[in-house]
């Protein structure tokens, strides 16, 4: 579902990036401690100011203070449009409601559960029936 919406954005000019939660949080943070081997490649103002940013697998990540501090600071940057600009993100999770306030720190679940609507699927896995 996410790369429908995401190949029918791209189609439109719209920016997109579309990036595993792990992945998503370590990049951020190597580019902030100065590890990021392109400097002009700036994974911190793409994740910010892209047009629809995609986080996957939200959960699948092992989590510590830098991380919750960064993701705290990418959602609540999107949702307030700090950024000045409007941006929308879709976070892909197997994690209820309930787990993310388990597993995330309480002003993460309230931005989750307040400001994105949440879609349940249901069904078969299909990558299982290739």
């Amino acid at each position: 579902m996410s790369n429908c919406i995401a190949q029918e954005l791209l189609q439109t000019g719209k920016t997109v990036l579309y990036q595993t939660a792990p992945v998503l949080l370590e990049s951020v943070i190597d580019y902030k401690m100065g590890k990021q081997k392109n400097a002009n490649d700036n994974i911190y103002h793409s994740v910010l100011n892209v047009d629809l940013l995609i986080i996957d697998d939200l959960g699948t990540e092992s989590l510590n203070s830098m991380k919750l501090s960064e993701l705290f600071t990418i959602l609540n940057t999107r949702i307030l449009n700090l950024n000045h600009k409007v941006t929308k993100t879709i976070i892909s999770t197997n994690l209820n409601i309930k787990d993310i306030f388990t597993n995330y720190e309480e002003r993460i679940g309230s931005r989750i559960a307040g400001y994105y609507d949440i879609y349940c699927f249901f069904g078969n896995d299909l990558r299982f029936k290739k």
